[in-house]
């Protein structure tokens, strides 16, 4: 038994769950693992979250103020920060990404999400005490990916300190546009993957996974992220109705508004995509993100056809022409 396995047999131990049966569930992108538990039927999940790459403490934070506001986080049945371990209420399998490939019904399940982030945001608390901003220089560091990694990996040579440097004043003169949409409590992986339903009522039926990450930023965002989601190609029809949706709770918010500020974070967001998905492949191995990257390009060009972006996409096509935007080698 390896000293990571003793620790998790000891935290089980400790918790009552020794003796139960272990299956692996999941790995995502970073360093944590999810093991399915099972003990005389009753289900539970095990987060492997090693420090010190990883940090629980955030996790537990967001899922116990999202249990506050009656959304449907899993629940916390045993925790140990300093090592990295949670035992977590079993949700299920119904994650929205398996239900939309069994053909449910798409219009709702977006609508349910789209209702949960609409009640995010008009909730006075639901930015929680000491939550980190979305500030530039996050912001601007996740922006950042795509002149660190992409441009090495597709192009065959670092962008130089003044496309760099003219880069980061773009998107500086960019943000505070983004920022005219009121913050609120952003979950920052609000897609298909992290979404699952759950047989609860009202919007509890939407069960949220993946949000340890959150901050306190644009209500644009996390819309924007379930409905340019880098993953499935979704029909704008039904973008514009969840957008009409969403913005039928806030009936003062200017339309233009709205969308100048839905421009940028897209635009961010799928730059920040396209450098990650590089990253995943050439610095950890995972190149099975690399698919997605033609989809991100066209999420990102799209919003590119906004005004306020003009300058943006006159710096991307001169230093990644369009006809090299294509899919790094792994």
């Amino acid at each position: 038994m390896t000293p990571r396995e003793t620790v998790i047999q000891d935290f089980l131990d400790t918790a009552g769950w020794g003796l139960a049966r272990r299956g692996r569930l999941a790995g995502d992108a970073s360093f944590r693992h999810y093991d399915r538990l099972s003990r005389n039927g009753e289900p539970a999940v095990l987060m492997d979250a090693p420090p010190p790459q990883e940090d629980v403490r955030p996790f537990v934070r967001i899922a116990r103020h999202l249990d506050s506001l009656g959304l449907s986080a899993p629940r916390l049945l045993a925790v140990d920060e300093e090592h990295g371990l949670l035992l977590l209420e079993d949700l299920g399998d119904n994650t929205y990404t398996r239900l939309l490939a069994e053909a449910h019904d798409e219009e709702a399940l977006y609508a349910l999400a789209t209702d949960v982030l609409a009640e995010i945001a008009a909730r006075p608390d639901a930015i929680p005490a000491g939550l980190p901003p979305y500030d530039d220089q996050r912001l601007l560091t996740e922006a950042g990916l795509l002149t660190d990694w992409y441009i090495p990996a597709m192009l065959g040579r670092d962008a130089s300190a003044e496309a760099r440097a003219e880069y980061a004043e773009i998107w500086r003169r960019l943000f505070p546009v983004a920022r005219m949409a009121p913050d609120t409590l952003v979950l920052r992986d609000f897609h298909v993957d992290n979404l699952m339903l759950l047989p609860r009522p009202g919007l509890a039926a939407c069960g949220l996974l993946d949000f340890q990450d959150a901050v306190a930023g644009p209500a644009t965002y996390d819309l924007m992220s379930l409905l340019e989601d880098a993953r499935r190609d979704i029909d704008p029809l039904l973008t514009e109705r969840m957008k009409q949706r969403w913005l039928k709770r806030f009936p003062t918010l200017d339309r233009a508004v709205f969308e100048a500020s839905w421009a940028v974070m897209a635009a961010q967001r799928h730059a920040k995509v396209i450098g990650i998905f590089t990253r995943l492949c050439k610095r950890d191995g995972k190149p099975g993100y690399l698919v997605h990257i033609p989809r991100v390009w066209r999420l990102l060009e799209a919003a590119l056809a906004h005004p306020v972006l003009a300058e943006l996409g006159r710096w991307l096509d001169r230093h990644i022409p369009r006809d090299q935007r294509g899919v790094p080698r792994p």
